[in-house]
């Protein structure tokens, strides 16, 4: 059964807005609230260091590689430090899983949840000022308090999330999140340190306006039924917009009305994206926002990790333009 709504006015803050919803999780006793606090002051802290970007050292790669192939920035090593240590100092989460580590990290505590973090996806754009983002899952522990953290904690399906969001860091910054009634935007207010709401209640567009997609995977996508889709939107005169930014790409199509296609491809056969840092918050938001999330023809929330940094091919976006993809993947 669905949850009720409380209806608040734009311009509320952010820790009003929690406490103001707080009576929906009464087995929480503010404890998730506690989290998403943590994670809204470790973003401040981390949209601070982005703004100093080309006035201190902090853009560049550090030569080395995380287990998704990417090469490590210092903004991401960065960004990694900082929610961990808010997270750890806030005690709500007893482990955190980042794409930035190898293994999860158990913060030895009582805590009754665990994260799953990109702490700054497509942190790459940064040197050429680019909007970049976080994105972040919330999860239960599964074993018993008593019993040590585990990996198996981390590997539960994304409908098992109860809370997941992201932040964008561009002309403004903003947090998005969903605790599995609705979703809801805030921005940062600067002057005021707060983020208060200006986005209430998002929903995807119904408009086939926009696809995003890196076409220069074109010639290596092993799904053929991805090229015939493409070819048909550019048929219809729909416009191609790709930032290289997985949250800003999402972002844009939540507000606009638009599809996003990370396919399988010759170099990636089993997708790129991460299923837990990414694609699996992405999908409950895209869910809660009315649209869908899947990789070919298994929705991503309903997908069972077998490792920590598994990866999948990711469709998200309205569900009339997902489900017509997968009706030419399918073909």
């Amino acid at each position: 059964m669905e949850k009720s709504r409380i209806d608040l006015p734009i311009g509320i803050t952010l820790d009003r807005f929690i406490k103001s919803n707080q009576s929906q999780y009464p087995n929480a006793a503010g404890e998730l609230s506690q989290l998403l606090r943590d994670i809204a002051l470790a973003s401040k802290v981390v949209n601070r260091e982005i703004n100093k970007a080309g006035l201190v050292d902090i853009m560049g790669n550090v030569g080395l590689m995380n287990s998704g192939g990417d090469h490590q920035q210092k903004l991401d090593l960065l960004a990694n430090t900082r929610f961990t240590r808010a997270l750890s100092k806030g005690g709500e989460a007893c482990g955190i899983a980042s794409e930035e580590t190898e293994q999860f990290i158990d913060l030895e505590n009582n805590g009754k949840y665990i994260v799953t973090i990109d702490p700054l996806d497509g942190s790459s754009n940064i040197d050429v000022n680019v909007s970049i983002g976080t994105i972040f899952s919330i999860y239960k522990k599964q074993t018993p308090p008593s019993e040590p953290l585990q990996e198996s904690d981390f590997l539960q399906k994304g409908r098992t999330q109860i809370a997941a969001g992201y932040i964008l860091y561009g002309p403004s910054t903003m947090l998005v999140f969903s605790t599995g009634n609705g979703v809801n935007g805030f921005t940062y207010e600067t002057t005021l340190g707060e983020y208060v709401l200006s986005h209430p209640s998002l929903l995807f567009k119904n408009a086939s306006t926009y696809y995003s997609m890196n076409e220069g995977l074109s010639f290596d996508i092993l799904d053929k039924g991805v090229t015939t889709y493409i070819t048909n939107c550019k048929e219809k005169r729909m416009s191609g917009r790709y930032i290289g930014s997985l949250v800003a790409d999402f972002h844009r199509n939540l507000l606009k009305g638009g599809i996003f296609i990370y396919p399988r491809t010759n170099q990636y056969p089993n997708g790129k994206l991460r299923l837990l840092f990414e694609a699996n918050a992405l999908a409950f938001i895209a869910e809660q926002a009315g649209g869908l999330a899947t990789a070919n023809e298994k929705a991503i929330l309903d997908i069972q990790p077998i490792r920590i940094h598994q990866t999948v091919p990711f469709y998200t976006g309205p569900k009339e333009m997902v489900t017509t993809l997968l009706a030419h993947i399918n073909h």
